[in-house]
């Protein structure tokens, strides 16, 4: 995780309350398929988590932007 609160690390962006909820939903989703078995298919899963990332690191990229121009 970043070192400081108002350091941006790309690997690990902050994520608002929506997105932590929506993150577990995920997770917990794929988990419960997981138990189905390892050959259900959770790619579509993965997909909605990767686009939750990259929405999360945009805005922080953004932020991150406006905040360097103060």
């Amino acid at each position: 995780m970043a070192s400081k609160q108002n350091e941006y690390d790309p690997k690990h962006p902050p994520l608002t309350a929506g997105e932590k909820a929506k993150f577990a939903w995920y997770i917990g989703r794929m988990a419960k398929r997981g138990i189905a078995g390892e050959s259900v298919y959770q790619g579509d899963l993965e997909k909605k988590v990767d686009r939750l990332l990259d929405g999360a690191r945009e805005r922080a990229e953004k932020n991150a932007r406006q905040n360097a121009k103060k």
